[in-house]
Formats: C-alpha cells, structure tokens, sequence
C-alpha cells in the first residue's frame, strides 16, 4: 500500500522537514528496497511480492526521485544527509534495524547504512562507489546521456515505442539485460520518472568523488552482479569483494543493471538469502 511520511532532520540550519513516498506489503522482519539514480521504488515490482511471503517490504522513493519530493534547502543531496534521511524514516516507521537492499545508487546507500550499523543486513546489487576514475566518469556519462535522451523524447513517441519489444529494447537496454520482458506500462513510467527526478543532477555532483572504501565487520553483506551490467561492470564486483571480505559475491547471469525485472525469482532468492 502506498503512503507518505514526513519527518524532521536536524541540520546546521536547525531542523528540516522531509517528506518520502513508500509502498509498505507483507509480513516477516523488516526489509526496505532502495532503488538507484533517476529511478523509482516501481523498479521492485517484478520482486515485491516474491519478498512480501516472507519480509515486510518497505519499497522506499529516495527523496527527489519518484513520488516523493525533492529535500529541502539546506540540505545536500550526499552521503551524510542520505544516511540521516534515511535513519529518520526508519525511526519514524518504527524501523529497529531493518535489512536492506539496494541497487545501483541503492546499493551504495544500503552499504553506507551498514557501515553505521542502522540495518542488520545488506543486499547490494550493482552498487555504486567501487568504480576506478574511469569508470565512474564513463557510468555518469552514460547516465546523463540517458536522461537527456528522455528529456528529449515527446510522450507519445515513448509510449508508442513501449508497445513493441524493440521500442522496450531501445529505451531501456542500457539497464536491462533482458528490456523486452520489461511491461509497456513500467517502461513509460520510468522514463517518466527519469525525466521528473529533481534530485537527479544534485546526486550526480556529490558522487563525482564518492568511493567505498570500508570493511563492514558484524554486518552479513551480498553483493550481486548482473553479467550484462552495462553502466557499472561487473569487474567492480571482485573489488567490491576485496574491500568487504566477508561479502557473498553473486553471479546474476544475464542480468543487467537493474537485474529485478531480468530475473525476479534469482533476485528474490538473493535477497531473501541475503536478510535471514
């Protein structure tokens, strides 16, 4: 079911009120779902109820990104303020460290909550931060030229385009292994949510110097990589296993960047294995 809570963050400026759009279905220990940059949390539905048999699903819309609005003034689109955006959401559904899993920005988010101990797990699929200079400058270049494509493409032409799997493959092959099983009506919403997200070119600035460079002892860490990851390879993977030793490393095949609609059944297993 879909809700709205807003709460207060402390600042330097004095406290701040935030509000966040989320989807909450099912039963079990908690587990809230992070989706990555210029996405929304409708990027977890092919998974949401396969996780709803046995989780308490918390399907969250990053502040700036899809329904919810974007933060207020005063507030950074970073790391620090993510974390207590996010801290305060869990105190305000009366979260006591809830399992997580994030993808892409998501991913990252999720592992910078394990490393402050807010969550009891983390499921990390393609998560940023593990990237060389590189690599970060050529998944940013992707993603701009992404969002600058959807800016530009009138709303007919995307719907039209939607209705065929070669349209589906066309707008969205960039995230998706396999973009053809993606449904008409999620591909219109996601571009739409693509060329609506506020916070998009503010998160993209604070992360030009983000890397994840942390062991997270006491906290079960997975980390998951689609083999057709076409932003972030998959390469970062293996260094993302160094930095966190402990990690399960998974294999996603034929899975892309998004891997949730690729393999719904892989991704819920992963996850769920994930937060036991």
């Amino acid at each position: 079911m879909s809700a709205t809570v807003s709460f207060q963050v402390p600042t330097p400026h004095g406290p701040k009120d935030v509000t966040v759009c989320y989807a909450r279905v099912g039963r079990g220990e908690p587990l809230v779902l992070l989706h990555g940059i210029g996405h929304h949390r409708q990027a977890w539905d092919p998974v949401v109820d396969i996780l709803a048999t046995e989780r308490d699903v918390i399907a969250v819309d990053l502040p700036g990104f899809g329904a919810s609005p974007g933060l207020p003034g005063g507030l950074d689109y970073d790391l620090p303020t993510t974390n207590a955006v996010l801290g305060a959401l869990f105190e305000t559904l009366e979260l006591d460290r809830p399992h997580v899993a994030g993808n892409s920005l998501g991913g990252l988010l999720a592992l910078e909550l394990g490393r402050e101990k807010l969550v009891r797990s983390v499921t990390a699929l393609s998560p940023a931060g593990f990237w060389t200079e590189a690599e970060r400058r050529y998944a940013f270049a992707v993603l701009l030229t992404m969002r600058g494509i959807a800016q530009r493409l009138p709303l007919p032409l995307v719907e039209r385009l939607s209705h065929t799997a070669a349209g589906r493959t066309a707008l969205t092959s960039t995230i998706y292994g396999r973009p053809a099983r993606r449904s008409p009506e999620a591909v219109v919403a996601e571009t739409l949510a693509l060329v609506g997200a506020t916070g998009f070119d503010a998160t993209l600035r604070a992360g030009s110097t983000v890397r994840f460079t942390d062991d997270l002892p006491g906290v079960p860490v997975t980390v998951a990589w689609g083999t057709r990851d076409r932003i972030l390879v998959r390469r970062q993977g293996v260094r993302a296993k160094t930095i966190i030793p402990r990690a399960r490393l998974v294999r996603l095949p034929g899975c892309g960047h998004c891997p949730m609609n690729d393999d719904p059944a892989l991704v819920a297993r992963v996850i769920l294995d994930g937060s036991r």
